[in-house]
């Protein structure tokens, strides 16, 4: 029997396309009842913009906060994660969920770069729309949780200090951290990532800088490897006498965490909603 491939979670999980359409009506459902401002540019593609979602009474100064999808660089979208922003607008809050170009067509250092430079947008946009610059959170899913800890990090593949937000806090969310393994996975083909980009910007190779603090989650069932490298980013940030904390949600897998994320009664949309608060 050939061995499995414990990056394709279709395999593991399976009412896959059931959880994935729930999650996307969901997110319309939630939209139809929210004040959202959809598209708002922060490059020169459609994908590089962000769709900001306000609570429906914003105090002046409200804690901003920024969602990364997943997808595993070549799929998902802002839209069918709208659903992440309630837990945001318990807290008073005001979400801003980031779209970016995706692979193979879009290479990996760039859509580092163009995550980095939405956060830098939103931090500059945030008065203007009656947040307070200086209480920015970042959440992300899956190989959004890898591109939320390049916010706050010096990758290899950085020729030079990059120039990050200031974040007071990051909840990352059964992320990718080792990369080494996806150019020879099932995402061969579908994302074309190479070995010197899974090398270059892979956090667990990365200096993290000190400031926010690191949330880092995942589901009891996912497959090993986003179990093994959840412990180790942690054992990595507190090596490095970093804040992190290191949390599993029980009976949850790699898509039905993200329920678990969005719902603000949930323990995990309550740690999103305290992060949020706590800015």
């Amino acid at each position: 029997m050939a061995k499995r491939d414990l990056y394709r979670n279709r395999d593991f999980i399976p009412d896959f396309d059931a959880i994935m359409a729930e999650t996307e009506a969901r997110s319309r459902a939630f939209a139809d009842r929210s004040r959202i401002e959809r598209n708002v540019r922060y490059g020169p593609t459609p994908r590089q913009s962000f769709d900001l979602v306000f609570p429906p009474e914003p105090a002046p100064d409200a804690p901003l906060h920024m969602f990364i999808h997943g997808g595993y660089w070549r799929a998902g979208s802002k839209e069918t994660h709208t659903l992440v922003a309630a837990p945001v607008i318990a807290a008073g809050g005001i979400a801003a969920l980031v779209g970016y170009d995706l692979m193979p067509d879009t290479r990996l250092a760039e859509i580092v770069a163009q995550v980095r430079s939405a956060a830098r947008h939103l931090v500059e946009l945030a008065p203007d729309i009656g947040a307070d610059p200086k209480r920015f959170t970042v959440s992300g899913h899956s190989a959004g949780a890898h591109l939320a800890t390049l916010l706050a990090s010096n990758a290899p593949g950085d020729d030079r200090p990059p120039v990050l937000p200031k974040l007071r806090g990051m909840l990352l969310v059964s992320g990718i951290y080792d990369l080494s393994d996806i150019p020879g996975s099932f995402l061969k083909d579908e994302a074309g990532m190479r070995a010197d980009e899974a090398q270059a910007w892979s956090p667990l190779a990365s200096r993290h800088t000190p400031g926010p603090l690191r949330i880092i989650t995942r589901g009891e069932v996912e497959t090993a490897p986003f179990q093994d490298q959840a412990v180790a980013l942690h054992a990595l940030l507190t090596r490095d006498a970093q804040q992190a904390e290191l949390r599993t949600e029980p009976g949850a897998n790699h898509l039905s965490i993200v329920f678990e994320l969005s719902d603000p009664q949930a323990a995990l949309g309550r740690k999103l909603s305290g992060l949020v608060a706590a800015s």
